[in-house]
């Protein structure tokens, strides 16, 4: 899957770890909503062009979902500091 990396120069390799790297720390330093986004642009990343087959869940699961997923953060980031503003999409 990943056969294109051995017909990289060392310059390029480089600058795909740069791109790679920036993309992780984009990623990474989500915070509010946009942690819970959807992010094809470090999906585009990878050398294999697919459309995600997605399955969405209903919406009494999705919530569930999303309840646990804020539940992990109080756990695992609890000195995390916490913001009350609203969603503006």
């Amino acid at each position: 899957m990943d056969e294109d990396l051995d017909t990289f120069s060392r310059e390029q390799l480089i600058g795909e770890i740069r791109k790679l790297r920036n993309a992780i720390r984009a990623h990474r330093d989500a915070t509010g909503q946009a942690l819970c986004w959807h992010h094809p642009g470090l999906w585009s990343l990878l050398p294999e062009k697919v459309s995600p087959s997605l399955e969405v869940p209903d919406w009494p699961q999705f919530m569930q979902g999303c309840v646990r997923y804020r539940r992990s953060l109080d756990e695992q980031l609890p000195q995390a500091r916490r913001t009350t503003d609203e969603f503006e999409g």
